[in-house]
């Protein structure tokens, strides 16, 4: 049977590679992993790490907020125009 881990375990297994305190065979039995596993989420660890220190996600959020005022906005231009052309078809009629 496939064990599963959760994110905050694969975090802890990566970083105790990471340390280098133990090798990867102590490790993959005290956690009952592979060995490749281990090595696959301590790269992994060391890839994401740099993004953690960045305002990347801030910057993200930050533009996403705009793109949506701009939409909404958009949309009240759109529905107040529909309105008065609603409101000049009468005339026609």
């Amino acid at each position: 049977m496939k064990k599963t881990f959760t994110p905050k375990e694969k975090a802890a297994i990566a970083f105790a590679a990471l340390r280098g305190e133990k090798t990867y065979s102590e490790i993959a039995s005290l956690f009952q992993v592979c060995t490749k596993q281990i090595s696959r989420w301590k790269k992994t660890l060391q890839e994401a790490a740099p993004e953690l220190f960045t305002n990347k996600r801030r910057q993200n959020e930050i533009e996403q907020a705009e793109l949506i005022k701009e939409l909404y906005s958009l949309l009240g231009q759109r529905d107040a125009e529909l309105a008065w052309l609603k409101k000049k078809l009468h005339l026609f009629d």
